[in-house]
């Protein structure tokens, strides 16, 4: 089972872009904090599509990410 759920963007998220990304312009992602969840897209297509994650299982990802 799947679910899928859209959250409405409103204007003046404040995104963040990833440190590792280049300024070149390569494979680049932003991520922004909303009460809801946080927010993942990519830096090259500002209004292309926008995954939202929970909190928790945003925290689950960094701290495992973080260990390699």
């Amino acid at each position: 089972m799947s679910t899928h759920r859209t959250l409405p963007l409103k204007p003046g998220i404040a995104w963040f872009k990833s440190s590792y990304s280049g300024a070149e312009g390569g494979e680049c992602v932003e991520v922004a904090a909303v009460p809801e969840a946080v927010l993942v897209r990519d830096s090259k297509r500002a209004t292309g599509p926008v995954l939202a994650v929970g909190a928790y299982a945003w925290s689950a990802f960094v701290e495992q990410a973080a260990r390699g």
